[in-house]
């Protein structure tokens, strides 16, 4: 662990311990000597029906960091899709209402957010000053997880929205796409057309065909990165508002899953059709639009404030994240 994760002085309030990168945050803090305060629906110091316990432990904190949210890797039921909405909007209103009632505010609150919040993008990168927000049901609820955070008046709090890409660490997505190459399906997954229908058409939960040959974009980030941009932002107050937490250099889904093949010595890879994608995702469980959406996101924010990212490229941070040795 770099020193910088946790140098901050001062309590954490984290929303959302116990998963991927939650947990990895946790250890970060803890290992820095940082007192750290859990909040999530269980397994952790607190939960959220306990507003009374969350209002006493943001009080005082120096830092305070959402990431509570349903998982997106399911189907878009409409069961699903009111748990992933309501789990984000009422989580995060349980920590501005614990702001607001605070009699020493923290002065940093970090709210997760998703760079999914941009539309399908081939063209250029979508930045915080230039980006253009898409349509469907994934960015709606990105748009109504940051109202949430950026309601009210909270004028000694400052709120960052983290517009986070696909985080790659030791499990996570990578774990998964490090099984399926192992099993020689880590080929090229491709785009194409496929019948959808009214009731998606009407949810707003349709991918639409556009990327061909894989070339769909893939914006991505360390979490050795993302717990240093949490650490870079506590030093810095300038920033505020949404900030992209990916990487400066967005590959696509042909060269990651090449990557990840080089990385594991797995010469051969079987590509994948939109058919068998989607055949896959029902299996599974999970939604197409999670590796088909052209994700290109660039961090203007961060660049302009000198963060210097320790992960900047895509072959070295997969090789970190399987702890292999760099390529010679």
């Amino acid at each position: 662990m770099n020193e910088e994760d946790g140098r901050t002085r001062g309590r954490v309030v984290l929303g959302g311990s116990t998963g991927f990168i939650g947990q990895d945050l946790q250890r970060r803090w803890r290992a820095a000597g940082r007192e750290v305060v859990t909040v999530s629906r269980h397994g952790a110091d607190l939960t959220w029906d306990d507003q009374a316990g969350i209002d006493a432990a943001v009080d005082g904190a120096s830092l305070v960091v959402g990431l509570t949210g349903k998982s997106v890797n399911c189907r878009y039921t409409a069961a699903n899709r009111a748990e992933i909405l309501r789990s984000r909007e009422q989580t995060t209103a349980a920590l501005r209402i614990a702001v607001r009632n605070a009699v020493t505010p923290p002065p940093l609150w970090i709210n997760s957010s998703t760079a999914t919040i941009y539309r399908h993008a081939e063209d250029r990168p979508q930045t915080e000053s230039t980006g253009e927000l898409g349509t469907g049901f994934s960015v709606e609820v990105a748009k109504a997880w940051e109202r949430e955070l950026f309601a009210g008046d909270l004028p000694r709090t400052r709120r960052v929205a983290l517009r986070t890409a696909i985080v790659l660490g030791d499990g996570g997505v990578l774990g998964t796409l490090r099984r399926l190459a192992r099993c020689g399906l880590g080929g090229t997954q491709h785009d194409g057309p496929w019948p959808i229908g009214r009731a998606r058409r009407a949810a707003g939960t349709a991918h639409y065909f556009r990327a061909r040959g894989g070339l769909q974009r893939f914006s991505w980030v360390h979490l050795d990165d993302l717990a240093g941009i949490i650490a870079f932002l506590e030093e810095h107050p300038e920033l505020e508002g949404p900030v992209n937490a990916v990487a400066p250099q967005a590959s696509d889904n042909r060269t990651l899953m090449a990557t990840i093949r080089l990385a594991l010595g797995m010469r051969v890879g079987l590509p994948s059709a939109r058919w068998m994608l989607e055949l896959g995702a029902v299996a599974l469980r999970t939604e197409t639009e999670l590796i088909l959406k052209s994700r290109w996101v660039a961090p203007e924010k961060l660049l302009d404030a000198g963060y210097a990212f320790r992960h900047p490229a895509l072959d070295e941070a997969v090789r970190a994240s399987f702890a292999l040795t760099p390529a010679p």
